[in-house]
């Protein structure tokens, strides 16, 4: 996938948006800081999500974390294969290793986000 397309948050999701479908996903800096992911807790299809708030988890060796939605909708499909196997996390982040699709109720919400250069900087910045 084309991460030049890609909107990102602050809490390294990705947005990758199809008409009024958004796919979510999390980005390689998230899984290279969670490293060794052993278990991901999926929302449910037809469930709803609000833009900032924890639709999910994903759990490493070491650390768990919340998984944020970026947009406001309804959750429309699952990525079910991590559940069995994360390894598309880390290996395909922005391509087989995305988690869920919301048909989004708001689409103005992704305009608060960052391309993929901000996105960048904003990495390096959290990285010192």
């Amino acid at each position: 996938m084309d991460q030049g397309n890609l909107k990102f948050t602050k809490t390294h999701e990705w947005v990758n948006v199809d008409g009024e479908t958004a796919t979510v996903g999390i980005t390689d800096f998230a899984v290279n800081q969670l490293t060794d992911l052993v278990y991901i807790e999926l929302p449910e299809v037809g469930s709803n999500c609000e833009a900032g708030k924890v639709f999910g988890e994903v759990e490493s060796v070491k650390a768990v974390s919340d998984l944020y939605s970026p947009v406001s909708g309804e959750i429309a499909e699952v990525n079910a294969a991590l559940v069995d196997d994360q390894a598309p996390l880390s290996d395909d982040p922005f391509g087989a290793g995305w988690i869920t699709k919301v048909k989004m109720s708001n689409p103005s919400e992704l305009d608060q986000f960052m391309n993929a250069d901000e996105y960048q900087k904003f990495c390096e910045s959290e990285a010192h």
